[in-house]
Formats: structure tokens, sequence, C-alpha cells
């Protein structure tokens, strides 16, 4: 694990609760009930930096779609465990995923991918077009300024990397997929990049 994974992993150990007593848990549930439309019949979905397992896990389990999903954070898995019970939570680094080609029916990222070098999401998305099936549908979200570096959060430091939105989907479409929407949206006071994509 890289010097940049480690200061996140720690931060969220470290935040991990104080974090989700102040997070707007339903802030994005639109966007989670539109991923949801667009999977096939029971489909098995990977969620990248799942935290606490809120909203996102628990939401997409409560419809009866199976979820995986991984965290830097210990502290973040063993509060998702708590929170999702029906849902499989991995240790694992979204730099390094190690799953078999043609996995997925879905995956799904928000609120993390600012926390990996900007220079590594080209590698990310390629990925995860590979551990997805055809058909597979991909939800991110990312900040909408392009900027790198770190910044105290919840009074512990933490690393944010991002390109422009321009740049971000040029490279969804570079690792493959093709663009279901894309969009600036505010939620919850907070302006965030949403891309919808599909393994064709």
């Amino acid at each position: 694990m890289n010097e940049i994974s480690k200061l996140v992993e720690q931060g969220y150990n470290r935040i991990a609760e104080d974090y989700y007593n102040h997070r707007n848990i339903s802030k994005f549930n639109s966007e989670l009930e539109k991923f949801a439309s667009l999977l096939p019949e029971k489909p098995h979905i990977l969620d990248l930096g799942c935290g606490a397992g809120i909203p996102t896990a628990k939401f997409l389990t409560g419809k009866g779609i199976r979820v995986t999903g991984i965290d830097l954070s210990e502290t973040m898995l063993n509060l998702a465990r708590k929170n999702v019970p029906n849902g499989e939570f991995l240790k694992m680094d979204m730099n390094e995923l190690k799953f078999n080609k043609n996995t997925f029916d879905g995956i799904i990222s928000v609120y993390a991918l600012f926390h990996v070098p900007r220079d590594k999401h080209i590698d990310i998305f390629r990925k995860a077009f590979e551990i997805m099936k055809s058909g597979g549908i991909l939800m991110i979200n990312i900040g909408i300024h392009e900027s790198e570096g770190t910044s105290r959060f919840f009074g512990v430091p933490m690393f944010w990397s991002n390109f422009s939105p321009k740049s971000t989907l040029e490279l969804v479409k570079e690792a493959g997929f093709s663009i279901i929407s894309e969009a600036v949206l505010e939620r919850g006071g907070e302006h965030q990049y949403w891309i919808f994509g599909k393994k064709t």
C-alpha cells in the first residue's frame, strides 16, 4: 500500500463514527434508484470505497441486490458489517482490485475516487470494465474542480485528487464504457460530477 492510501486509511479509521454522524445519508437516493433500475435481475454489484455501508450498500441490498463492498478502513468495514449484515465487505485498495473478469453486473463508487491520485483513475476504470459483465452499469461521482493535495477533514489530514469533469468523462470513455448520462449535480449543498456508463 502506498503512502497516500495509508493516509486515507488512517484518516477514516480515526473519523469514521464522526463522519457518519454528520452525513446526509439520503442526499443521492435518486441516483441510487436510477442505478438499481438499470441493473438486470438478481444482480451482483461492487461498491468501491463502501465506507460504513450507508447509504449505498444498505439501499441496494434493501432492493434484493447482492453487494460486495471494499474499503481501506477497517473501522469503516466493521461499521458496514454491522449496518448491512447481508452485504459482503472486504479490506481492499481500489488500486489493486482482485476479482475475476466478468464478475459484476454493476460497479459503483461515490465520494471515494477523489481520494485516489488522479493519474490512477484510468487504471481503476479499465479494471472496472474488465471485471464487469457485458451490459454492466457503472455509476461514479467525483469533484468538479481540477486539483490535487492534502487538507484537514474532520480534524485529520486527507488526500484529494480530481480531474475536470471533461477529462474524467474522456477517461471513462477511454476505458471502454458508453455513456448513459453525465452531469454536475448539487446534492446536500455540494456539487459533484456524476457519470452513468455501460459496458456494451
